[in-house]
C-alpha cells in the first residue's frame, strides 16, 4: 500500500473527538498529522481522550487553521455549521482536501459556491452523511428495489450540544439524505410542520415528500423525546424493509407467489387475497456487520482522495439534502406564522 495521506481535524467537540478516535484505527490510511480548536477546554479533552483511551501519541494541537493546513493533504472540517463554507474555502484554495460534516454548509448559496471552488481546485470535498454507511443500511441495501414509500422517525433525548442548528438540519438531514438516496425521482411537493419546545427553535418536526416518481417519504425527528429512536422503513413492491439504524439491526419481508395446489407449511404466514395468485410471507434478517460508520466514511474519503473510488457522498448530495430541508424549514416557518 502506498504511503498514508496526512489529514487534520478541525474542531475538536464531541464530534470531532470521535474523528480523532477513528483515524487511530485508519492509520494505514491516514497520518493524522493533528486537530485545531480555539477552545483550550476543548484542546484539553482530547489530551484527557487520548490518554484515558491510550492512544500512543497525542494528536498535535495546532494553534491555527492556517498552520494545519499547510501540513495536511486532506481536513476533516467538524466545527459548527456556520464556519463550514470559511474554512472550506480556505482548505481549497491551499489544494486540501475536504471532508465537511452535515449540514455542508448554513445556505444553498455557500454550498453552491463550494462546487465552483472545488471544481478550480481540483479536489475531493465529501459530506459526512454518516447514516450511509451504517451497517445495518448497508446490509439492507442490497435488497432495494424502488422502493415507493419511505418511514422514517429519528428521536432524541434533549441535549444542548445540538441547538445551535434546528432539528431538521440537526437530526432530520440524515433521513432526507437516505430518502433522496433510495428513492427515484426528484422531489417536487414539501409538506411540513413543526414545534418549538425547550427554545426558540423548532425541536420537533414531520415532513412529507413527494417525488416525481409517485414515490413518498414521510420522515419525523424530535430531540424531545425521552426514548432514543433511529428507525427506517422502506416499502416496495411485494417487500417491506425495516432497518434499526441506532441499534444496527435489519428485517426484510417479501411476498412470494404459491403455486395454485402446492402444500403448504402449516408454520408458514400466507396472504389470500380474491383475484389473485396467493403468496407467502417469507422473513429474512439480513448480517448486519460490525463496522464503525465514521470509520468506514473516512476510508471511503480516502479512496477517493486517492483517484480509486468516487467519494459515495458528493458535495452535490449534500447541496440535494440541504435544499430539500431548507424548503421543509420554510414550509414549518410558513405553518408556525400566524394568519390575520
Amino acid at each position: 500500500m502506498s504511503s498514508p495521506l496526512r489529514i487534520g481535524v478541525l474542531g475538536a467537540g464531541h464530534l470531532g473527538r470521535v474523528h480523532l478516535r477513528c483515524l487511530q484505527s485508519l492509520s494505514d490510511r491516514w497520518e493524522l498529522v493533528g486537530f485545531h480548536d480555539p477552545d483550550p477546554a476543548a484542546v484539553e479533552a482530547v489530551a484527557q481522550l487520548a490518554t484515558k483511551e491510550a492512544w500512543g501519541t497525542p494528536p498535535v494541537p495546532f494553534a491555527s487553521v492556517a498552520s494545519l493546513l499547510d501540513a495536511a493533504d486532506a481536513v476533516a472540517i467538524v466545527t459548527p455549521t456556520a464556519s463550514h463554507a470559511g474554512l472550506a474555502e480556505r482548505a481549497l484554495k491551499k489544494g486540501v482536501h475536504c471532508f465537511i460534516e452535515k449540514p455542508v454548509t448554513t445556505t444553498l448559496a455557500e454550498a453552491e459556491a463550494l462546487i465552483h471552488q472545488r471544481d478550480a481546485a481540483s479536489r475531493v470535498v465529501q459530506v459526512g452523511h454518516v447514516e450511509r454507511f451504517n451497517p445495518a443500511f448497508e446490509a439492507a441495501r442490497a435488497h432495494l428495489e424502488a422502493p415507493r414509500f419511505i418511514e422514517a422517525h429519528r428521536l432524541a433525548p434533549f441535549n444542548p450540544r445540538g441547538l445551535d442548528v434546528p432539528v431538521v438540519l440537526d437530526l432530520m438531514i440524515h433521513d432526507i439524505d437516505l430518502a433522496l438516496y433510495a428513492l427515484e425521482g426528484d422531489v417536487v411537493r414539501v409538506a411540513a410542520n413543526g414545534v418549538p419546545v425547550v427554545g426558540s427553535s423548532v425541536d420537533i418536526a414531520n415532513a412529507r415528500l413527494e417525488f416525481s416518481s409517485g414515490a413518498v417519504a414521510n420522515l419525523t425527528a424530535s430531540r424531545v423525546s425521552i426514548t432514543p429512536m433511529r428507525k427506517v422503513r422502506l416499502f416496495q413492491p411485494d417487500a417491506y424493509l425495516s432497518v434499526d439504524l441506532l441499534n444496527r439491526s435489519a428485517q426484510v419481508i417479501r411476498l412470494e407467489d404459491v403455486d395454485e395446489g402446492s402444500a403448504r407449511d402449516p408454520y408458514g404466514m400466507y396472504l389470500d387475497v380474491p383475484g389473485r395468485t396467493a403468496r407467502r410471507l417469507h422473513i429474512e434478517a439480513p448480517e448486519v456487520g460490525e463496522t464503525n460508520a465514521i470509520a468506514e466514511e473516512l476510508t471511503d474519503f480516502h479512496a477517493a482522495c486517492k483517484g480509486r473510488a468516487h467519494c459515495r457522498v458528493s458535495l452535490e448530495d449534500g447541496l440535494s439534502a440541504l435544499r430539500v430541508a431548507t424548503e421543509v424549514m420554510q414550509r414549518i416557518e410558513h405553518s408556525l406564522t400566524p394568519t390575520s
